[in-house]
């Protein structure tokens, strides 16, 4: 039997949940087809997800079609539940994109695409919704091969002549190969798919069960048992929690095995391995090779995390944009904070805080519906009615120019120097940290320590006291001492070092305060398109015109500030009488328009942050003393590059 793990992916409204139903029916796994919109969907046994006729939660299904057993993760479609997917494309083997025949490629659609090809996941595409009128599946296929890729080829069964030539164009040796012997066989062509060079297209309507069993036979024919490893390998993908309370660990194992009461994780044990289907599940006595299941006992997972021999996976890319203050009654604020921790433990990106100064709690969002489920959840899940004040955005911080940051830690009997070249990093790329520094100058066991340092923190700019982002930091130097270097020395140098620099870049207006931007597609009626460009024009947006499937209706894209864009859509369905529409997907951090009124409106202190200190410690005649940050090159005991 060949076993995959297969994730279904999808803008919302794309029929990405009717998919699943109709494998699971096709396949015997149920026996009646479920509906979205009329909430007994299979997969969305949530309230919530009953309530809003949309999947809000990743779900596991389990099915078999001849020789090929699936379990199918069904994914959220709406884009401000996007960093749940994320969670999951690491564990998949091949994921199945759904795209609309009558909406063709959305701004989310494209938002997935980049997702599915940064974790290098194989993808099957289904054209779905073939029977509604407007349907244009050939053109959705044009569409993506214009966008994505030109190989993303119609699989109509047999393949034709012409897809086989395309197929060998896409690898420089098996077109060789095929211009001598004039075949393609299968095994090659999985090999194709496998490694992302070819990504077979399948038409059909998931409501009508049409196109559906062509389908499972190209699941079944073209995809290959991925290779597991003897040793240990899991990877953690969701929490969640039960309805009796119990924390589930979502795993996928993809070597060894993991039996029932076996000690994982700091010395914790799993009492029960649930195999789900659905609300439902199977218990276990092992997981192995290839499967996912939920474990129960463990306390300290968190999604991503790799259990055993895994590589370390890169920084999310989809985070929030959106900072909210919590607004509860007095009486709740406790059993508020304690709810919204155990959210925060199932979605690490809700990044909750408290600020016992104004006695309030903070939490980070991708947008307005997000916030809607959130009430709703604390509501239902857990007695407690919230609302919400009216947001801000969340701004990050970069450099622009290269500096030597210095870090001098020596209170009596403690001593550690760093010196770090900061260098501005590619957009996107988070913090990225590394070692230029001989082992003659500081021994291996330091450096280490510096690393680890540097890694354990979230590090703020001087600009606002935002998160640092894009920056490479390089240890380059320092300085320990055999007899009064002792843990933790290091630590406060490097975060010092880090601080320093930035000071130093200030000063030279090296320093840049980043903003989120939105993609944006508005569709307005023609007479309302001049009104659309002014707004944009004054929340500092750039515009392409297009024309949308309607001859009434114009196509407008381009990209904003998500501080002027955020609360545009209730704008555009009041002056467009209801019948514009538009979709926002976060774009990514760029510069920010208005720095200057931030920062100023900010007033934050850099020097003040005493948890961030760029100032650095020395000592003399046996007591230490601190040294203010642009004093401390010219005092540093390792030699300063400048």
């Amino acid at each position: 039997m060949k076993q995959i793990v297969t994730g279904i992916v999808a803008h919302v409204d794309a029929g990405k949940t009717t998919l699943t139903e109709a494998l699971m029916y096709k396949t015997g796994a149920i026996r009646k087809l479920g509906r979205v919109d009329n909430g007994d969907a299979f997969l969305d046994p949530n309230t919530l997800e009953k309530q809003r006729g949309i999947t809000l939660f990743t779900h596991q299904a389990e099915l078999t079609y001849n020789d090929l057993v699936l379990t199918l993760l069904d994914t959220p479609g709406h884009v401000d539940f996007t960093s749940q997917t994320e969670q999951v494309l690491p564990v998949l083997d091949y994921a199945i994109l759904v795209v609309s025949a009558t909406d063709g490629i959305q701004g989310y659609t494209r938002t997935l695409w980049d997702l599915l090809a940064r974790y290098d996941i194989p993808t099957f595409i289904f054209i779905n919704k073939e029977d509604v009128i407007g349907a244009d599946s050939s053109g959705v296929i044009e569409q993506l091969q214009k966008e994505f890729s030109p190989a993303c080829l119609d699989f109509a069964d047999p393949l034709t002549d012409e897809v086989h030539e395309t197929i060998a164009m896409q690898d420089d040796t098996v077109l060789e190969n095929y211009l001598s012997t004039g075949s393609l066989s299968d095994q090659t062509i999985q090999q194709l798919i496998k490694q992302r060079k070819v990504f077979p297209c399948y038409r059909g309507a998931a409501l009508k069960l049409t196109g559906i069993t062509n389908f499972l036979k190209g699941l079944e024919k073209w995809t290959v048992t991925p290779e597991f490893a003897d040793e240990f390998t899991a990877r953690v993908f969701k929490i969640s929690h039960d309805d009796k309370g119990n924390r589930l660990s979502w795993v996928r194992v993809f070597g060894g095995k993991i039996p029932a009461k076996s000690v994982l994780l700091n010395e914790e044990k799993v009492n029960q391995i649930r195999i789900y289907n659905g609300a439902k599940f199977t218990p276990s006595q092992v997981l192995s090779a290839g499967q996912v299941g939920a474990l129960t006992g463990l306390t300290s997972t968190s999604p991503g995390l790799g259990l055993g021999k895994t590589k370390p996976l890169p920084a999310p890319v989809i985070k929030p944009v959106l900072n909210y203050a919590v607004k509860v009654d007095k009486e709740d604020l406790h059993a508020c904070l304690n709810a919204l921790k155990e959210l925060e433990d199932e979605d690490p990106q809700l990044q909750i805080s408290w600020h016992p100064h104004i006695q309030e709690i903070h939490v980070q969002i991708m947008g307005e519906a997000q916030l809607q489920i959130l009430q709703q959840l604390l509501q239902e899940r857990y007695q407690l009615k919230v609302t919400f004040d009216e947001g801000n955005v969340l701004y990050q911080e970069t450099i622009t120019n290269k500096v030597e940051g210095v870090g001098h830690f020596e209170p009596l009997r403690h001593y550690a120097e760093a010196h770090l070249l900061l260098e501005p990093g590619k957009q996107g790329s988070g913090i990225t940290i590394s070692s230029d520094c001989s082992l003659d100058i500081l021994d291996r066991n330091w450096q280490h320590q510096i690393l680890t340092s540097l890694q354990a923190k979230e590090h703020l700019g001087v600009l606002t006291g935002a998160p640092l982002t894009d920056v490479k930091i390089t240890l380059i130097g320092g300085r320990g001492h055999i007899k009064h270097t002792v843990g933790g020395d290091f630590r406060q140098a490097s975060w010092r070092a880090v601080r320093q620099g930035l000071m130093e870049l200030k000063g030279q207006n090296g320093c840049q305060l980043l903003e989120p931007w939105y993609a944006f597609h508005l569709k307005v009626p023609n007479d309302q398109v001049g009104r659309a460009i002014n707004d944009i024009q004054q929340m500092h947006g750039t515009f392409e015109l297009d024309e949308a499937n309607s001859q009434a209706l114009t196509l407008i894209t381009g990209t904003a500030p998500v501080v002027g864009m955020r609360d545009y859509a209730q704008s555009v369905r009041a002056y467009t009488h209801g019948q514009g529409q538009l979709e926002l997907v976060v774009a990514g951090y760029y510069p920010c328009h208005n720095a200057e009124d931030v920062i100023r409106d900010v007033n934050y202190d850099p020097v003040a942050d005493l948890e961030n200190t760029p100032d650095s410690v020395f000592c003399a005649h046996g007591a230490g003393f601190p040294v203010p940050w642009n004093e401390v090159p010219t005092m540093a005991h390792y030699p300063y590059r400048k």
